[in-house]
């Protein structure tokens, strides 16, 4: 069964259940109310009799009675002394003495030519003529006809409310999954060689309507993957090509060569392309873990001390001059192993642009009522052109300017950046219009503290 019968049905057959607890609910007050009404003008009608009676007034026909009631005022010999018209000449339609309590009992009495049941409310009192009971009653009947006929007219028009329910809700349900089955149709034609397309909305700001722009956006970021993906295949494929080409034409080289081959510029060659290879596929491992595990393992560390490990480091294989003159304590709360390697990315990239320095920058600041470690890598080196700016944390960008002048795997910011973003810090260029500076925050304790 489909969802839109199986929906119809459930809602028909709901609608359906409270209408008829309704309708019970409905003839029961109707006849309890009906019931209350006769029993309310009975009594009081009871006391009017017994008023007259006792005051000798009593008319010997009793007019002001329902035309579904009866009416009698009986001697305690039982003697009528008084009848509605309905009842004129007929004995009495009881002999009880109640006492002045006003009592009630259900029995039958004449109705002109035919006999009913009706409810009675009864009383006896005093008159000149002796001690009188007074009998008014209503038919039960006039309280159940009523309830029949509305029973009749909710056994009718319940049937009909409930199947007008149904096709209404058929319909609606019929224009509301008829949408859904637009954008699931749309979607389906969607495969990876058409990401570019979008499910086409109807203008309607509901449910269905933020269904559509949500499939929309996934399939956006859906797009931007597979061209990512399709962008990282290929520049892996690039990058890892170079080294193999001059890999192969080094040995093709020596091996041609008629004065035998040159064993110390072999390995050079060689084991320098093995380096940009290592290199380029120790970067990938470290994207696959960032990816794959996400968040870090914190603890408390220096941040300083780690930039004074990288900055001797750095010395040793680098011609630019480091400078640490401007490297005070600074306590962060970040994983250690990470921090090692944003500082490492950052100071190598410094190094490899800059003209002649280095300088490092560490302390603490306050950012907008955030506490946190900050380090500052600030080189000499030609900048980054304004149109490459918000490019260079991209993975394998590399802009072909005066900053690149030998290769890289182009990972090494967006590897430091995407570490610090797990542990809760940042990495950005703060400038680049002569020289670059790039900025690295730390939180300096865990979240909530």
């Amino acid at each position: 069964m489909s969802l839109r019968a199986r929906a119809t049905l459930i809602g028909t057959l709901v609608f359906a259940v409270l209408l008829a607890v309704g309708s019970v609910l409905l003839v029961q007050i109707l006849e309890n109310r009906l019931t209350a009404a006769s029993d309310q003008l009975s009594r009081s009608r009871v006391d009017d009799l017994l008023a007259l009676a006792r005051k000798g007034d009593l008319p010997r026909t009793l007019r002001n009675v329902d035309e579904n009631g009866v009416a009698q005022v009986v001697a305690d010999d039982g003697i009528v002394l008084a009848a509605s018209p309905n009842v004129a000449g007929r004995p009495a339609v009881a002999r009880l003495h109640p006492g002045e309590e006003v009592q009630t009992s259900t029995f039958q009495a004449p109705d002109d030519q035919e006999v009913e049941t009706y409810r009675f409310w009864y009383a006896s009192g005093p008159s000149p003529k002796g001690s009188v009971t007074v009998y008014v009653g209503n038919s039960l009947e006039a309280v159940s006809e009523a309830s029949v006929v509305l029973r009749w007219a909710l056994g009718v028009g319940v049937p009909v409310i409930v199947v007008l329910l149904g096709v209404a809700i058929w319909l609606l349900l019929g224009r509301v999954i008829g949408r859904l089955d637009r954008i699931r149709a749309e979607v389906d034609r969607i495969t990876e060689e058409n990401l570019d397309r979008r499910v086409a909305g109807d203008g309607v700001e509901d449910e269905v309507g933020r269904l559509a722009a949500t499939m929309n956006a996934m399939l956006e970021r859906l797009d931007v993957a597979a061209r990512r993906q399709r962008d990282f295949v290929a520049d892996v494929s690039h990058d890892l090509q170079s080294p193999l080409t001059a890999q192969r034409v080094a040995l093709e080289v020596a091996l041609a060569g008629s004065d035998g081959v040159d064993a110390a510029r072999l390995r050079d060659e060689v084991l320098g392309a093995t380096a940009d290879m290592e290199r380029l596929v120790g970067d990938l491992l470290e994207l696959a873990s960032i990816d794959a595990h996400g968040a870090a393992s914190p603890t408390h560390l220096d941040l300083d001390a780690i930039v004074l490990e990288e900055a001797a480091r750095a010395r040793s294989s680098s011609a630019a001059d480091v400078d640490t003159g401007a490297v005070s304590a600074a306590p962060a709360y970040a994983n250690a192993a990470d921090v090692r390697r944003i500082v490492r990315n950052l100071l190598d990239n410094a190094a490899e642009h800059a003209e002649s320095r280095v300088r490092l920058v560490v302390d603490s600041a306050d950012v907008d009522g955030w506490r946190c470690a900050q380090l500052l890598v600030v080189d000499d080196g030609a900048g980054v052109p304004a149109e490459h700016r918000d490019k260079i944390f991209d993975r394998f960008h590399r802009a072909e300017t005066a900053r690149s002048r030998r290769g890289g795997s182009g990972l090494g910011l967006s590897i430091a950046r995407e570490l610090a973003e797990r542990n809760g810090g940042s990495v950005d260029l703060v400038d680049a219009s002569r020289g670059t500076t790039m900025r690295l925050r730390l939180p300096l304790s865990p979240p909530g503290q």
